[in-house]
């Protein structure tokens, strides 16, 4: 870089360069929300025994910890793989009751801040705002997701259209994008939604990419051009507008919508514990300050609701609804509220098998697949199950990358190879669907 003129001092000399590097820093750094994760940690244990599941629960109530997995306390339980973020001021009385009471753990991440800068140290080296040269590999916030659905809408015309179901909680357009070549015959559709989980941001970014690798591909590759000439997709990139909107402004570990209550201080319901099947029920939680809150009552959320009365209004030809989430490396089916066979099982539990399978092809990473209640663990109210009771025959949930090495902190790295194996599979449960299945 060169400086203007020639420097006086040394002391001018490097003036400009630290201003450079400072302005730098903040671009990058801007929502790495105020240093409030700098000695944070993410532990995993496994209670050996139902006694240590049960003292776990109890520590964890006491020091109020941010649960990554399971979503809940209820689900701890003996041999349940715990990952749990202890915030700096409740560490020492956490690991030295872990001390006392002889649990083992094993420290996945050391400090939550350094983790978090040391994933987005990259994003200071780019311009992320230009559209045309959209970067797919990056996180993107809210705004830039919704200016690159807009500039998708002016210029693939042909094949794109952008329209709003209605409002989020406070406010926000919940958009949508309809891909497909148009026909005026009947088409079949998908739909897919990512983030409803505000945390989870390897989610939105799995469906951008789709929406990418749809339109590019249309014209080379004839299973691409075969999905989008017979089907519709309908794609939700950013479900949880709002919640994703503040775990890029202010909590990036936050995962429920942003609702009020008048009666309680905490704010949000779990969007994807607010469906009207089996609501409240097991593996959801009635407390407003529970990350897994099932809502007042069903479709509260108006997210969820406008989701649900679009999905209603279409279920005649949608065939399919697939919802992104992270972390577990799982694709799931129904029933997730009961231990029970799906009537049309043999058909979904194929497309599945198969798709795991195509996504292993890639990089080899292997996914556990199966119904969600046995294969992750029970919980009802969920959108898949909804979908699924409201006749849509192939409902799946997807838990991408990765198993808790990073969890929901997956390096913008690993955005190309994760987006790149799961396009994989949904291709593969696509064309399952254009196939008659007996």
């Amino acid at each position: 870089m060169k400086l203007l003129g020639k420097p006086r001092s040394r002391t001018a000399a490097f003036l400009p360069l630290c201003l450079f590097f400072m302005k730098i820093m903040q671009l990058g750094h801007s929502h790495l929300y105020n240093n409030r994760y700098a000695g944070d940690q993410v532990i995993r244990l496994i209670p050996k025994t139902e006694e240590e599941a049960y003292a776990l629960k109890k520590i964890y109530q006491q020091l109020k910890v941010d649960l990554w997995q399971p979503s809940s306390i209820s689900y701890v339980s003996e041999g349940t793989v715990t990952d749990v973020h202890i915030p700096q001021s409740a560490s020492q009385a956490l690991l030295a009751f872990l001390q006392q009471a002889n649990i083992q753990y094993k420290v996945l991440i050391e400090d939550l801040q350094k983790a978090l800068e040391k994933g987005s140290s990259l994003q200071t080296q780019r311009n992320r705002r230009s559209v045309p040269g959209y970067n797919y590999e990056v996180y993107h916030s809210l705004e830039e997701i919704q200016n690159w659905m807009h500039h998708l809408n002016k210029t693939y015309s042909g094949l794109i259209q952008m329209f709003s179901i209605g409002k989020s909680y406070e406010g926000r357009s919940l958009f949508v994008l309809k891909l497909g070549r148009r026909s005026r015959a009947y088409k079949r559709a998908v739909w897919i939604d990512c983030g409803i989980h505000a945390r989870e941001w390897i989610s939105p970014a799995f469906c951008q990419w789709f929406a990418k690798e749809a339109l590019l591909t249309y014209r080379s590759d004839p299973a691409m051009r075969k999905m989008l000439n017979h089907l519709y997709f309908y794609i939700m990139p950013v479900f949880n507008v709002d919640g994703y909107h503040f775990s890029w402004t202010n909590d990036r570990f936050w995962r429920k919508t942003r609702s009020r209550s008048s009666r309680f201080r905490c704010r949000g319901v779990d969007a994807n514990r607010n469906w009207k099947v089996k609501w409240c029920d097991e593996g959801a939680s009635m407390h407003p300050c529970d990350d897994t809150y099932c809502g007042p009552f069903p479709e509260s959320e108006p997210e969820v609701k406008a989701v649900a009365n679009f999905l209603r209004k279409h279920k005649k030809h949608i065939r399919a609804y697939l919802s992104f989430h992270a972390y577990a490396q799982m694709l799931l089916y129904p029933y997730s509220y009961k231990y029970a066979t799906i009537p049309n099982f043999s058909c979904v539990e194929s497309a599945a098998y198969k798709a795991v399978n195509a996504l292993r092809s890639v990089y080899g990473v292997r996914y556990r697949y199966g119904p969600a209640s046995s294969t992750l663990y029970v919980s009802s109210g969920s959108s898949m199950d909804w979908a699924y009771k409201n006749g849509i025959p192939y409902a799946f949930a997807f838990e991408l990358r990765d198993t808790g090495h990073f969890g929901f902190l997956l390096p913008e790295m690993l955005i190309k190879p994760t987006c790149t194996e799961t396009m994989m599979a949904v291709k593969n449960i696509t064309m399952h669907l254009l196939k008659k299945c007996h």
